[in-house]
């Protein structure tokens, strides 16, 4: 078990924690230092357990917030899965595009001037 000094709106506490969970209680403290000291900014001077209680409660609040965010983005999350999952279900249309490759286009050519010396022949000599 980990004990560490923690301090809080100004007063220090003496808290225990499991091993490698140090960094975890240091970060809670911290946002609570900071509710406190908003608190003590606001206030002035309270007794602790009152500090304490406020402090807690600003950050239950704004956790409370951020659970709601957090639901509203699930659901949204949910609604665009079910999306994609309609979306890809559907067969695909494919449209297919034919490139004629420059060799065909320019034998095509070459045949359409003879078809069109033969039909000039063939006028020539029914003329």
């Amino acid at each position: 078990m980990a004990q560490l000094d923690i301090k809080i709106g100004g007063r220090t506490f003496e808290v225990a924690c499991a091993d490698g969970e140090e960094h975890f209680l240091q970060t809670a403290a911290g946002m609570l230092d900071e509710e406190a000291e908003h608190l003590s900014s606001q206030i002035g001077r309270m007794p602790e357990s009152r500090m304490l209680l406020m402090a807690g409660l600003m950050l239950a609040d704004k956790t409370a917030g951020l659970d709601d965010k957090v639901k509203e983005a699930n659901g949204r999350i949910a609604q665009l899965q079910a999306r994609i999952d309609t979306l890809e279900s559907q067969p695909s249309e494919t449209r297919e595009v034919r490139v004629v490759p420059p060799s065909v286009t320019e034998t095509l050519s070459e045949l359409a001037a003879c078809a069109e010396a033969i039909a000039d022949e063939v006028e020539r000599k029914a003329g």
